[in-house]
């Protein structure tokens, strides 16, 4: 898992380092400690299978000259920039109604679990993104639209089993969204999400 989560990240680095920012450089592309404890966090939840299938993904990318870093960011400017997106969007596969529908059923079980994790840990919660897409910006991107231009760079294998991941952590009465913000607090020295809420307020 080690290896896969150190593979994963670089190839992702290596996308994000080329990836074109209006403005010039993003402080966050400058930051590769903190990319590293937010991806490593996230990772670190998923399973085996799912990693395997999202480092194809990355190496399929490279190969064919995509950036799917790149285009999670553009995929994000549908809301944030409609504008503009309408100007990329020919660039980025076009996914049909079913993916989509799939795609926006695991968007609303995290929607839900992040809303859980802010009503638990208010103050750790007061530090991240915005919760909902209708809180966007164009210099404040949401959670939930976040979550949707990372799916859309998904193949539809690994949608697929990310789907699968979601429901079976919900029937298990599991909160990804609440391991990964856990996984991120004990990065930073905290004990725990109770810990850094404790700290934090």
């Amino acid at each position: 898992m080690e290896e896969l989560m150190k593979q994963i990240i670089e190839l992702e680095w290596d996308f994000f380092q080329t990836t074109k920012n209006e403005g010039g450089t993003a402080s966050c592309q400058e930051d590769y400690p903190t990319f590293v404890i937010m991806r490593t966090a996230q990772f670190s939840c998923f399973t085996k299978e799912l990693l395997e299938s999202w480092l194809s993904d990355l190496r399929r990318a490279k190969e064919e000259g995509r950036n799917l870093i790149a285009e999670k960011y553009g995929r994000m400017m549908e809301s944030t920039a409609p504008e503009q997106y309408k100007e990329i969007s020919f660039y980025f596969p076009q996914h049909n109604e079913e993916r989509l529908a799939i795609t926006e059923e695991i968007i609303k079980i995290q929607v839900g679990w992040l809303e859980e994790c802010q009503k638990e840990y208010p103050a750790v919660l007061s530090k991240a993104r915005l919760i909902h897409t209708s809180e966007d910006t164009p210099y404040n991107t949401s959670a939930e639209t976040y979550l949707r231009g990372e799916l859309g760079t998904y193949s539809d294998h690994t949608l697929m089993l990310y789907g699968r991941y979601i429901v079976a952590l919900k029937k298990e009465g599991k909160n990804l969204n609440k391991m990964i913000c856990e996984k991120q607090v004990q990065s930073y020295g905290y004990v725990s999400l109770a810990d850094a809420e404790e700290k934090s307020k």
